[in-house]
């Protein structure tokens, strides 16, 4: 595993076929379409519940409005809120068909909306009680958290998940750092949990009602164990069972070190090119916190790689990593991959450190000469990662490499300046004259990647043949 130079460089053995067409993307099209109509299911069941239960025939004064209006926001919230919860359980069924991004950007849009509807059952509770029984607000709260049964604990929920909802709006999440965000986020379980007690004794739709709670009673469980098992006992195993260490580290340019990673069962790894693992460094300081990381080379039995850019806190800390030290993995995740291929040709477009799934899926890829056209946008191509290995790929499989290097040619340009004033979409259909009959894979910093779709889609390609994989967090 030493640093060959790229005349040296070993290559896994590229797909020999893969199955194209727009089949593929049908039939992704109607599994979604199932697991969609699954949720709006459970949506629905809670509110036909709710209804044959009389929760809108007793209504007939302020009180009692207030009191339908707090059962259903409560019925609601808690179906969304377990959505909520199963969207980022990284459950394989889920991220076969949207990918852990796309399950991520859902999860945040549900965020906002169950906390609304929680908040409106508590307020609504509130007002309820304190004019029944002519009371104040604050006396009435103090009587809530005091003297009714879990009401106390689910008020700690409540407030532990407005914490986790305020830190993932965008502003205040830019300001986090990622290990903040993640440890707040642990909370959002302790949340939840807290919560449930209250639901099965005081809540008046479910406690007391056999019917009622055997359907929450599944609802749970069937969250909490898809969490349990693909969030905890899974990457356990794996980790106990490939046994991960870090080989060596490779410098790859003044910010990147590639680290390869030896262990058991390497020629069973289930990761495609393309896709990413969560890595967490078994160390006292690290062990409990997981970073996601693209592989950055086709697996290839002998160790699994990982390119990984210096982008402060913790990935600092992973560049200087010593040999010898254990590593577990969590995945692998993403459909960044060949699978979602539906046409013959294929652009592949990184900046930076989106090079490693880049990397991989040239490496992989079933392909002609010229079939695959790859460009590059780097700061400066004397420190580019991977840069000689993808100049090796493409030139042993004879795919057209364009390397754009120096300052932005605009401030919402993503090429480079090269002095001529032509548009982006001018350029990269020089760079790829079939772009708009090709599926296109970009991978890069957010804002760099939101720039080239707008550009592939000025030159005609169509948005589902436009594939993007963000490290949603």
């Amino acid at each position: 595993m030493d640093d060959a130079p790229a005349n040296q460089l070993r290559l896994s053995q590229p797909n020999k076929a893969v199955r194209i067409g727009e089949r593929k993307a049908v039939r992704v099209k109607r599994a979604q379409d199932v697991i969609e109509v699954i949720a709006w299911s459970i949506i629905m069941t809670v509110l036909v519940m709710f209804l044959l239960d009389g929760g809108l025939k007793g209504v007939t004064d302020l009180p009692s409005a207030l009191g339908a209006i707090s059962r259903l926001t409560s019925l609601l919230g808690t179906a969304l809120l377990l959505i909520l919860l199963l969207l980022v359980a990284r459950v394989p069924w889920i991220d076969k068909f949207y990918g852990h991004d796309g399950a991520t950007v859902v999860h945040k849009r549900l965020g906002k909306p169950v906390l609304y509807l929680i908040v409106a059952h508590f307020l609504a509770s509130l007002v309820q009680y304190s004019i029944t029984n002519a009371k104040a607000i604050g006396t009435t709260l103090w009587w809530f958290i005091t003297d009714v049964q879990d009401m106390l604990i689910a008020t700690i929920g409540l407030a532990l998940m407005i914490v986790v909802v305020l830190t993932s709006i965008n502003f205040t999440r830019r300001k986090m750092s990622y290990e903040a965000w993640f440890f707040v986020h642990l909370t959002s379980y302790v949340s939840v949990a807290l919560a449930v007690p209250h639901i099965f004794t005081a809540g008046s739709d479910v406690a007391g009602k056999p019917v009622q709670t055997t359907i929450w009673v599944a609802l749970y469980l069937f969250v909490f164990l898809n969490i349990l098992w693909f969030r905890v006992i899974i990457p356990i195993r794996k980790s106990f069972r490939k046994r991960l260490v870090l080989a060596q580290t490779v410098r790859d340019s003044s910010d990147t070190v590639s680290l390869y990673l030896t262990g058991k069962h390497l020629e069973k790894i289930e990761a495609v090119s393309g896709q990413f693992y969560f890595l967490r460094v078994l160390t006292p300081s690290q062990w409990w916190r997981p970073h996601p990381f693209s592989i950055s080379a086709a697996p290839n039995g002998e160790y699994l790689r990982f390119t990984i850019g210096d982008r402060g806190d913790d990935t600092k800390l992973m560049q200087n990593i010593k040999p010898g030290t254990s590593i577990a993995i969590e995945g692998p995740y993403g459909l960044f991959t060949e699978e979602r291929r539906t046409k013959e040709k294929v652009v592949l477009i990184a900046s930076g450190i989106g090079i490693p799934p880049i990397r991989t899926l040239a490496e992989s890829m079933a392909a002609r000469p010229g079939d695959i056209t790859v460009i590059y946008r780097v700061r400066n191509e004397a420190d580019a990662s991977l840069l000689s290995e993808i100049q090796e790929i493409c030139r042993r499989r004879e795919f057209p490499l364009h390397v754009i290097a120096g300052p932005r040619a605009s401030k919402n340009s993503w090429l480079n300046d090269d002095g001529s004033n032509t548009p982006d979409v001018a350029r990269l259909t020089v760079m790829a004259p079939h772009v708009s009959e090709a599926d296109v894979y970009i991978c890069g910093p957010e804002a760099w990647t939101h720039s080239v779709i707008k550009t592939v889609r000025k030159a005609g390609t169509p948005v589902d043949n436009i594939h993007s994989e963000e490290y949603a967090w």
